[in-house]
């Protein structure tokens, strides 16, 4: 009988070899097509010995500087629904951290120091001049947050989209294995077969709207990047660091002298259901002299794929018309 099983089992785990031998290879061939079409939107420069990608298009003084969220693979895309209306008033820049969107990979560390001082050295290089108003999308909040603490005098303003608090990323745990599960779905090739399914791309973004809002183009360019990017160790270290970061961020000046709009998502009706979160949100507007926050209706994690004309309206406030 032990023979018998020891057998069924190591015949399983041949097949199981195998099947993620197969992936693995199909993996990376569609990967090696994919990069073959996925060409930067806008430029790449010279940070920290790498190539960082800054999109900017607009007109105007003040320059809104979009900050996207862990795991949000190409930024770009995530952002484009308040491009149109925003560029008559504003000029628009949108990095991509390293690790995302068209950046290359570092191997330094996803400490909140080394990002802010890379992004500001992206802001220079690609001659982009403060004010700056900040636009930032859940962790990316800290980034934004410690920016303003470092270079007070080059930041006018701070619209958090559903930013985390440093308060609630200090008393998270770091999901780390979050990135390590996508990781291996990418690399086995099982997430790029998922995609074939009818409905796994809009259950993929549905907390974005199902990207309801995205060109058909935008949504390939999503899908690239999710099977060229997603999981990576620049996003595993970033979530390994998210307590340590937010420390840090919580050790800096506080209250900022600028003014931070909060936009909290009401998820449908159901934002009390996650305490810790809700009771987060309700603290960000301390971090500034003039802060306040706005409980979004009809909205979810990426209130921007759902009421884009709010945030839009609420980053001219800011900008000063």
């Amino acid at each position: 009988m032990w023979r018998r099983v020891r057998k069924i089992t190591l015949s399983l785990l041949a097949l199981l070899v195998t099947l993620a031998g197969i992936g693995t290879i199909y993996q990376w061939y569609g990967a090696k097509q994919d990069r073959k079409t996925y060409h930067p939107i806008g430029n790449r420069y010279d940070v920290a010995d790498k190539k960082m990608h800054l999109y900017t298009e607009g007109t105007g003084n003040v320059t809104v500087v979009f900050a996207s969220g862990w795991g949000t693979v190409n930024p770009y895309a995530d952002f484009s629904p308040l491009y149109e209306d925003l560029k008559p008033h504003v000029k628009l820049a949108v990095y991509d951290r390293f690790g995302y969107g068209y950046s290359d990979m570092t191997g330094g560390k996803r400490d909140i120091d080394t990002i802010t001082s890379e992004i500001h050295e992206l802001l220079q290089v690609s001659g982009q001049k403060p004010p700056y108003l900040f636009a930032a999308h859940s962790l990316g909040s800290l980034e934004a947050i410690r920016y303003a603490q470092r270079f007070p005098d080059e930041v006018k303003g701070i619209l958090l989209i559903e930013g985390g608090s440093p308060e609630y990323y200090h008393t998270s745990p770091e999901l780390t294995f979050i990135p390590w599960l996508h990781s291996a779905l990418r690399t086995t090739g099982i997430l790029r077969t998922l995609y074939h399914l009818d409905g796994f791309t809009g259950w993929v973004a549905g907390q974005s709207n199902g990207d309801k809002l995205l060109t058909e183009e935008l949504k390939e360019l999503n899908r690239k990047a999710v099977l060229l990017k997603m999981g990576n160790r620049n996003m595993r270290d970033e979530m390994r660091q998210s307590r340590e970061n937010a420390d840090t961020v919580l050790a800096g000046r506080k209250p900022l002298h600028i003014p931070i709009t909060v936009l909290t998502a009401d998820y449908f009706g159901k934002l009390a259901e996650d305490k810790a979160w809700m009771e987060g949100e309700a603290a960000l507007p301390s971090w500034s002299v003039a802060g306040k926050q706005i409980i979004v209706p009809d909205s979810s994690h990426y209130i921007h794929s759902y009421q884009p004309q709010l945030v839009v309206d609420e980053l001219l406030r800011l900008a000063g018309f």
